[in-house]
This record gives structure tokens, C-alpha cells and sequence, in this order.
């Protein structure tokens, strides 16, 4: 007795507040296993704002437990913050135990993200007598999350996994402390869990070991199956078929847009793509992006799946059905494209795909569990060895941004195109998976629903609305009608410069370069080449790509050699009727014609600095594209054939703004001259470089600013964004850019929200 009284006497007692994502990752299981394994007192729970810990241990192990909670996490979760107590408790028990969750506040903790399914799931399901190959295997550690999740705290009655009642068995597992899958909120297995079932022929088959082969040799065969996935359904063919791909794009109308492919490891990968290190980690990390890689000559994947394209969409199996699929496939690579139709959102409704899907597929591969969040895939690349986001959607959503300051009770409804929209919630921000363009109103209905359930995840009741300055945006449309007179407009091009700064925890005048394609100017014309001297609170538009007639106004986006035909009228007049260059060879004369006395009459031609628009006319002069099949064609065909060992660039001028006719004086000599599209493409991107670096360095020098912001959807294009990082850091140059959200338009609403925030003093 007497040594436990000295035992208990040298032990302190700490109360452990611990807030990020560290629900849905195994993390109290994690906490238990720590606290034993130290011989720790007390207990943990999940609450709706994160995991609360009760600990009782002499100082020395306190401070060991403290430190294990953070470096020896698990690989999924975040912490944001850890508060630690003294306050007095009444707990006096020896044991350590896992106790029930509450609600305590209108706080929240982070949400996990789905996470691909663990290796040691896979081994369970092929050893696990009731799991042998089940398809919905999953554990603390892996698994779906965000797509089943209705609300907080995450518990299996606030997920669509609540239908399935746990058999005796998964009932055990579930309760075992000592068990990975120890309040695993999804666990089932074949006895009481989801069940595929293949619609084919108008029967319907729920055997998976007839699902897997009848998919196979589906596949093999050249057909098309509508797969049900984990956040949306997907189209499947193999991808070395050329026929099958070529058919997949008749169906879904998707003349020539990439599309992404799975691949049945990494080995494969290697053999078809360039990857390096850094490349190989976001592949095989438990969020299993799409990775944009450079494809390798001779790859067995067709050429209809990039169309073009130098570079390759690729991505490893995240479900445990892709695992087994790929058991049973003669080819080691298929097509998985979003389940849709056009532009609409990806499907998730059993009965909608049915209807949708089912005449662009040969077969329908469902399942009985709800999706609840809709997710499509996520796209990253990798520039100077740091992620890059495209797309933010699954594996990323909705793991919170931590912020500087306060924006509580603040709604960033984002953009018009790539729409993601954005909550303040204390000093975080949550950003909504990839919605898509709200032109559609389908996607549109997509963002409202959405919204209203972020809005009930969240607890948040927004007083104020943040948006774009464009009146006629849908999402200006939303804010507008739900915020009175709480709306705070945000001109385009300071929003992303502001994403970057609050992505990167920046409060201070920086120097801000937002390359993109459009966005609303405070003059009313089209702005897209911004060179800012900014914060939060405002800023100064130093200078910009001189303005340029838009022919056709939103045409021109997809008709590059309008924008052609604008840059090559201003520099030569009548006589660019006279050149010796494609264009004039490919567009009839008459519609050139019809198009020079729109812009001398200035009808349906507004303004425009957009740097995208200059991308686009320099493919058209230079015949790479006239038309864009799909958005940013033309500047991506650029970016693709450009030959990295040109170091030359074109000549321009600094005047009050920048001024590109030399350069195209000299890329009309270069294409007359029979110079190789890879060259022009080199020297012109090289152009932009030496520009960006011209101006920068200008702004250093009047204002003594050095900390440079880089953003806008121009910045997506790898050859530009490394280059242009490297000569501003050998410039001695700060360099900051985007790493967790996307420079383009998917990223504008965390911008709008730390500007609306600062605009209400929300800094504290």
C-alpha cells in the first residue's frame, strides 16, 4: 500500500486536447495502445471538436507520451494543436479505456479524407475466412471516410454504413482493443456488410467471384463498364485498346480531353512513364492522386488516351475491388474516367447510372452503400519536388487549411470555373471538394447541396459572403442571394494571390504575379496578366500584359486563332493577310476578314491582359492549334512540345504595361522561316520568364519588397512554373506558391476568404 501511495504521489495529471484530423484514422486506438504500452492512466474519447484525453503518469513518461502522440501518429491523421492542462479531474482507476463520444461545443475537428486500402487489408482478404476476397475490406487505418461521413463526431450511425448491422464477428473485432480494426466505423465483412452486383443483359448477378471474371473478360474484350467507385461512379476499358478508348470518346462526346489511367502497380507505371522519387511517393501515398507524368516512347498505352499529350494521367488501385479486378485482368491498365454525362457531375446514384450510364456501357457494376459526398478523383503534379494540385477532390477533402487569423462565421462561394467554395471555421478554412463549372446546372444544383451540407458538418451559420466581383458568376449569384448585406466582393486576381499567401501563412505586402485566363477587372475589362503589389487588405495593379481585343468575347477561349488573328491585326494591319503562315491556310479568309472589321468596329470584342489568351494565339500562329478541343488545349500542346534545351527568348518591351509585339514579329520570322514548333514553343515560354523576372525585379526596386507570390492557372504549366521559381530564387528573390490548393480557379475561394476576413478585422 505504501509504495502505491508514493507510486500515485510522484504522478501528475493532464488533461489533452488534441485538434486536426484525428477522427477516422485510427487515431484513439493509436492513443490506447501508447498510453498501455507506457503503463499511462486515464482514458480518451472523440468529441465533434477532436480528441480529448485524460492522463495520469509520473512526469518523465508525461512528457514521453506527449511527445510519441506527435511523431509516432498515424501516417493519415494532422495535428494542428495539442493543449495541455493542469485542471483537477476525479479519476483514480489504473486502467486506460476508449470511452464514448460526445458533443461538447460548436467547434469541430478535422474530417478525414477516404484513404486507399492498407496492405494489411489486402492480406487479410486473402486469409480472413469471412473476408476472402470482400471488397470492402477495411480497418482504422484505411478505408473510406468523407464519402460515407453525415456528420460529427464520426461514429458508424453518422455514416451510410449505419444500414449494416455487424455480425457477430465484426461486432468483436469493432470492441477488441488489441484489434486494428477497433472502432473502425466502416467494418463489415461478406456475412453483414455492402455487396456488389453486376447489372448485365438485364439480369443481375451479386456473386463477386462471377463479377470479378465477368468484368475481366468484359474488359479484355474491349467493352465499356460503369463501375460504381468510392466517390462517384467511373467508366472502365482497357487502356492499350485502341478501339475500346476511341469508343469510350464517341460515347461520352470527350473529343480529346486526356483521360486518367490505373495502373496495376508501380512497376507498370515505370515501364510506361518517367518518374522520379518524388513523383514515385504521391503515387503510392495512401491518398492515391492521379499523377501527371511524362509518358515514355514506345508505352503499350495507346495514343487516344492523352490525345496528343506528352504526358500520362496515371494512378494505382485505392479500393479493394480495383485489387481484385486487376487479379483477373489480361492487361495491366485501364481507363478510369468520371462517371458522367458532358460537363454534368460525376454520377453517384444507383438508379441515376442506370439511367445515365448505362447506354454509354456495356454492363453496370453497383453496390448498396450510399455515397454521401460525392468525390472525383484528384489530379497533382510535381514541379521543383513539391506537390502540385489541379484537382483537389478525394484523398484531400476536407482536411482543413489552418489559418492566421479568424474567419468564422465567413462563406467564399469561389469561382465560376473549377468551382470549390470555402468556410471560415475559427482559424481554419475548409475548402469543398472540386465541384466543376456552374455554367451546367446540374453542377450547379451539385454546389448548392453541397453547400447546405458543409454548412450542417461544420455547424456554421455564415453572416457574411464572400465572392468574385464578376455580377454575372453563378456562385456571385449564390452569395448575393443568401448574404443581405453581408457580401464582400473580391476582384479575381488579388483572391489568388491571397490563396497563396494564406496556404503559405503570409501577413505582409508582397510582391503578386497572377498569370491566368480571365477574371473580372476593377476598369471592367478582362484581366489576366496581374502584376500586384498586395496584402489582405488591398492592392496596387502596378502593371499588366498590355490589353488586347477579344474577338468574340468568350469564343475566343475556344477558337484560338481568333486570338491569333487579334495579336497578328494589331502588330502588321492589312498585311497580315499577306504572311506565309498556316493559320491563313487553315481559317478561310473570309472569316479572318469578317473578324479584323469586328475589332475596327469593336463589336463583341471587349479587353483582355489575359496571359492564357496570349498562350493561344501563339499556338495558333504557330500551327500547333486553332481550335481547343477542350479548355486550355492550345497552352497545354505548348507546354508538351517545347524543347527543354532552348535557353533563347523572344524580345518584348516595358512601357506602362507589357508589350509583346516583337515577339510576335519574331515567332511570325521564326514559323516563315520553318524554325520547329518545339523551338517557338521554348522561346515563347522562355518569353514569359524573362518577363515575369523584367517586371519583378522592377517592383524590388521601387518598393524593396522581395517576397514573390506566384498563382492563377497559368502557373499549372510545369516548364513555366519551375523555370520561373528558379530565376527569382537565383535572384535572391523569396518565392512563394501553391502547394495545397490549386493556382487556378479551384483555389480562388480560400483567397476571398482571408481578404473578407481581414476587410472585417477578423485578425486576432
Amino acid at each position: 500500500m505504501e509504495s502505491q501511495e508514493r507510486k500515485y504521489y510522484v504522478c501528475i495529471r493532464k488533461k489533452i486536447h488534441i485538434k486536426g484530423l484525428v477522427q477516422g484514422v485510427g487515431f484513439r486506438p493509436f492513443v490506447y495502445r501508447l498510453a498501455h504500452q507506457l503503463k499511462i492512466s486515464g482514458n480518451v474519447e472523440n468529441s465533434n471538436d477532436g480528441v480529448h484525453i485524460l492522463a495520469i503518469a509520473p512526469e518523465n513518461v508525461m512528457q514521453l507520451f506527449l511527445y510519441l502522440l506527435r511523431t509516432e501518429a498515424p501516417q493519415a491523421s494532422h495535428i494542428d494543436e495539442i493543449i495541455v492542462s493542469d485542471e483537477a479531474f476525479d479519476f483514480n482507476d489504473n486502467s486506460f479505456e476508449i470511452i464514448s463520444s460526445r458533443n461538447i461545443s460548436d467547434e469541430i475537428t478535422g474530417i478525414s479524407p477516404d484513404i486507399a486500402v492498407c496492405s494489411d487489408c489486402l492480406t487479410d482478404m486473402k486469409t480472413q475466412t469471412h473476408r476472402l476476397n470482400y471488397p470492402f475490406i477495411n480497418c482504422t487505418n484505411c478505408g473510406p471516410r468523407f464519402t460515407i461521413i453525415e456528420d460529427l463526431p464520426y461514429d458508424r450511425e453518422k455514416t451510410s454504413m449505419k444500414v449494416f448491422a455487424m455480425c457477430d464477428k465484426c461486432s468483436g473485432e469493432y470492441t477488441d482493443v488489441g484489434d486494428r480494426r477497433f472502432h473502425a466505423q466502416p467494418v463489415a465483412c461478406s456475412q453483414c456488410g455492402p455487396e456488389y452486383e453486376l447489372m448485365l443483359d438485364g439480369e443481375s448477378v451479386k456473386d463477386i467471384n462471377f463479377i470479378l471474371s465477368k468484368c475481366s473478360s468484359m474488359i479484355s474484350d474491349g467493352k465499356i463498364i460503369a463501375m460504381k467507385g468510392l466517390g462517384g461512379f467511373h467508366l472502365a476499358c482497357d487502356a492499350m485498346n485502341s478501339n475500346a478508348v476511341k469508343r469510350m470518346r464517341e460515347l461520352k462526346t470527350r473529343e480529346a480531353k486526356p483521360f486518367a489511367v490505373m495502373f496495376s502497380s508501380l512497376e507498370r507505371i515505370n515501364e510506361n512513364c518517367i518518374a522520379d522519387e518524388h513523383q514515385k511517393q504521391l503515387i503510392v501515398s495512401w491518398k492515391r492522386p492521379v499523377v501527371l507524368l511524362k509518358q515514355k516512347p514506345g508505352s503499350s498505352v495507346c495514343g487516344e488516351v492523352s490525345a496528343g499529350l506528352d504526358t500520362l494521367g496515371v494512378m494505382l488501385p485505392y479500393m479493394p475491388f480495383h485489387h481484385l479486378l486487376f487479379e483477373h485482368l489480361k492487361t495491366d491498365a485501364i481507363v478510369l474516367t468520371s462517371g458522367n454525362i458532358s460537363d454534368e457531375p460525376i454520377v453517384i446514384d444507383n438508379e441515376e447510372a442506370s439511367a445515365k450510364l448505362g447506354p454509354l456501357s456495356d454492363a453496370l457494376l453497383i453496390y448498396n452503400r450510399e455515397i454521401y459526398n460525392r468525390t472525383d478523383d484528384s489530379v497533382v503534379f510535381s514541379a521543383n519536388n513539391r506537390e502540385r494540385i489541379i484537382r483537389r477532390s478525394r484523398g484531400y477533402v476536407p482536411d482543413m487549411i489552418g489559418l492566421e487569423f479568424n474567419a468564422d462565421g465567413i462563406f467564399a462561394a469561389g469561382a465560376e470555373l473549377k468551382n470549390c467554395f470555402c468556410y471560415g471555421k475559427g482559424k481554419s478554412a475548409v475548402m469543398s471538394q472540386h465541384i466543376g463549372d456552374l455554367k451546367n446546372l446540374e453542377t450547379f444544383a451539385f454546389y448548392k447541396e453541397t453547400a447546405e451540407k458543409f454548412k450542417k458538418l461544420l455547424r456554421v451559420n455564415p453572416a457574411y459572403y464572400a465572392c468574385d466581383m464578376h455580377p454575372d458568376y453563378m456562385s456571385t449569384g449564390y452569395a448575393t442571394g443568401k448574404g443581405g448585406e453581408g457580401i464582400i466582393s473580391v476582384q479575381h486576381h488579388h483572391a489568388h494571390v491571397a490563396s497563396c499567401m494564406a496556404e503559405n501563412g503570409l501577413d505582409e505586402k508582397v510582391i503578386g504575379v497572377s498569370l491566368d485566363g480571365t477574371g473580372y477587372g476593377d476598369d471592367g475589362n478582362t484581366w489576366g496578366s496581374e502584376f500586384l503589389i498586395c496584402d489582405f487588405e488591398g492592392y496596387d495593379r502596378v502593371t499588366h500584359f498590355d490589353y488586347i481585343p477579344l474577338p468574340g468575347g468568350d469564343k475566343a477561349a475556344d477558337e484560338p486563332w481568333r486570338m491569333a488573328v487579334s495579336y497578328l491585326y494589331r502588330v502588321y494591319g492589312n498585311e497580315l493577310l499577306a504572311l506565309d503562315i498556316p493559320l491563313l491556310k487553315a481559317v478561310p479568309l473570309d472569316r479572318i476578314k469578317l473578324l479584323m472589321h469586328a475589332i475596327d468596329k469593336k463589336m463583341n470584342c471587349p479587353l483582355t491582359s489575359g496571359a492564357g489568351r496570349l498562350f493561344d494565339a501563339v499556338a495558333a500562329i504557330s500551327g500547333i492549334c486553332y481550335t481547343n478541343r477542350f479548355e486550355a488545349e492550345a497552352p497545354m500542346l505548348l507546354e508538351a512540345i517545347a524543347d527543354h534545351s532552348v535557353n533563347t527568348a523572344y524580345p518584348f518591351e516595358v512601357k506602362e504595361t507589357l508589350h509583346f509585339d516583337q515577339t510576335i514579329r519574331e515567332i511570325v520570322n521564326d514559323v516563315t522561316e520553318l524554325k520547329g514548333k518545339s523551338v517557338i514553343a521554348a522561346r515563347f515560354q522562355n518569353t514569359l520568364i524573362a518577363a515575369v523576372l523584367e517586371i519583378v525585379k522592377m517592383i524590388r526596386k521601387k518598393s524593396g519588397l522581395n517576397k514573390v507570390v506566384l498563382s492563377g492557372g497559368v502557373f499549372q504549366n510545369l516548364y513555366l512554373l519551375e523555370n520561373t521559381e528558379n530565376r527569382l530564387k537565383e535572384c535572391e528573390f523569396e518565392v512563394f506558391s501553391h502547394t495545397r490548393v490549386p493556382s487556378n480557379d479551384g483555389g480562388l475561394a480560400l483567397g476571398q476568404l482571408a481578404i473578407a476576413a481581414r476587410r472585417l478585422k477578423g485578425f486576432k
